[in-house]
């Protein structure tokens, strides 16, 4: 039983892993938006604040953009379950006798898969453009990676639960995770916000990816404490709660969604 649905988990995982192989433009969007975002917006910024902040302000950018490109990514990889409802291969597979779970945990460990592809790549383009990484800190910046590929996909999970067309996504979604690059702090520190920012900041889930992220990759330095807004453990505890509690709702609601069609 258990070998039948960890099978069912790969298949569904390394099916999404192909399609990307074979959607390049996908692939090359996934990596140039993040690229751009480092190379141009990371090293403006670097030159023109970072000696007043103290710190390197094309790492800081890095962290935030490699963070919030693994969640985004994966957030926005769910919706070919859309694409699946519509073609009915999801009605296909939740007839069969796999566990409903044993289904979404298969599409968010591809969207996992697929956000990697991209995330390797941001990673390759931070050492060409000079961003200080130690053997220790790709170390630390790997599974912090993973777990904030698998909080995008709960929250893709949550959110697309009750959306019933493509189309509805491509309007409903930019305006769900655009707002969260700013409130979760990629490309500003958090540190010092007003009350209101502050408070919005702390509910946004991007806001744990990234700070766990930032928390992985600045340990030990002594710049820590200003850009790192929790203690990682903090931030992972976070995580893992709310990884588990967006897959259990955004599961029972799609299943119950798929019920009423």
């Amino acid at each position: 039983m258990i070998t039948k649905e960890i099978n069912a988990i790969f298949t569904i995982a390394f099916r999404d892993l192909i399609k990307l192989l074979r959607d390049r433009a996908r692939l090359l969007s996934g990596l140039v938006f993040p690229l751009l975002f480092i190379g141009v917006l990371g090293g403006s910024l670097n030159a023109t604040l970072g000696k007043n902040l103290g710190f390197n302000f094309l790492a800081f950018i890095f962290t935030g953009v490699f963070a919030q490109a693994l969640f985004q990514s994966s957030a926005a990889g769910v919706i070919s379950l859309i694409q699946d409802r519509e073609n009915d291969f999801s009605q296909e597979l939740f007839i069969s006798p796999i566990s409903r779970y044993s289904i979404i945990l298969g599409k968010i460990f591809g969207e996992t898969m697929v956000a990697y592809v991209a995330g390797f790549g941001v990673l390759i383009f931070a050492f060409i453009l000079g961003v200080p990484l130690t053997l220790v800190q790709i170390i630390f910046l790997v599974p912090a990676g993973l777990a904030a590929c698998f909080l995008g996909g709960a929250f893709g999970i949550l959110v697309l639960s009750n959306i019933n067309s493509q189309r509805t996504v491509a309007q409903i979604f930019p305006f769900v995770l655009f707002p969260q690059i700013f409130l979760a702090g990629v490309f500003n520190p958090l540190l010092g916000l007003p009350p209101i920012l502050a408070f919005l900041s702390r509910i946004t889930p991007l806001t744990y990816a990234v700070d766990l992220v930032r928390g992985a990759y600045y340990a030990n330095s002594p710049v820590f404490s200003q850009v790192v807004v929790f203690h990682p453990a903090v931030s992972l505890i976070i995580t893992i709660a709310l990884f588990f509690l967006f897959l259990f709702l955004g599961t029972l609601l799609f299943v119950r969604k798929e019920k009423n069609r």
